[in-house]
């Protein structure tokens, strides 16, 4: 089994003395792991960070058999946002979502767009992490659990749509569910329209609509909790007073 593929690195963690098992999001061929040898050397190791863009030679025995891969980097990647701490945080973040929602080996180029997006808008500071939660909505879109935004599941309405229901990812309108606001999720408008704006409070609401879903749909079903990078990411981003 042999192919070759752009992708992403999700993580890298020790194996040997000398390599490591990469996760990888690529193209084509969805997420897999493979053993890159050499992987701890000084070369190597900026091309291994969570979010660096490399060109993957993958190699295996059989389909079912841990490969080895060589890998070539592709521009900058991380070093870009050296200077930006919350961008490599949000990059981090994003890759440990995709790597944790994201079936192996199964081909989803949408999510691989959806990445590739998100990097591209961490040099644009205002706005990114309300990209984020676009990317993670993509994310559950991808995976069969997307939001239905479009109408008002009670009355069918198409305007002044401002909540979620929380069973069944559907818009509620302003009106339709005024009475039972309580119980149910916030929907900021940047998730309606790229010309929706963003006020106080906007990318706060999405974080907590898509974690709501990501959870219930993604995580919870495999015994996992929402990464730890993307709880932290959003205190951080909550500190900087950017939610």
């Amino acid at each position: 089994m042999e192919w070759q593929d752009d992708a992403y690195v999700l993580s890298a963690r020790a194996h040997g003395e000398t390599g490591a098992i990469v996760e990888l999001l690529t193209e084509q061929h969805g997420r897999f792991a493979a053993h890159v040898a050499g992987a701890a050397s000084r070369k190597m190791k900026p091309f291994l960070q969570p979010g660096a863009r490399v060109l993957v030679a993958y190699r295996a025995r059989t389909s079912d058999n841990l490969g080895s891969a060589q890998i070539e980097p592709v521009g900058e990647g991380p070093a870009a946002l050296f200077d930006d701490p919350m961008a490599l945080a949000g990059l981090s973040a994003a890759a440990a979502v995709a790597q944790g929602a994201l079936p192996e080996r199964e081909p989803h180029p949408g999510a691989f767009a959806a990445f590739e997006a998100l990097v591209a808008a961490f040099s644009l500071d205002g706005i990114w992490p309300a990209i984020f939660v676009r990317f993670e909505a993509g994310l559950l879109e991808e995976l069969g659990f997307g939001l239905d935004l479009t109408r008002c599941a009670a009355t069918g309405v198409l305007d002044d749509l401002v909540y979620v229901s929380p069973k069944s990812g559907r818009a509620v309108s302003r009106d339709a569910g005024q009475p039972y606001s309580d119980r149910l999720l916030a929907l900021p408008p940047f998730l309606l329209s790229s010309q929706g704006g963003l006020a106080d409070g906007d990318v706060a609401a999405g974080f907590a609509l898509t974690g709501h879903f990501l959870e219930q749909f993604v995580f919870a079903p495999l015994n996992r909790p929402l990464p730890p990078a993307r709880v932290w990411l959003i205190e951080k981003l909550g500190d900087a007073g950017r939610l």
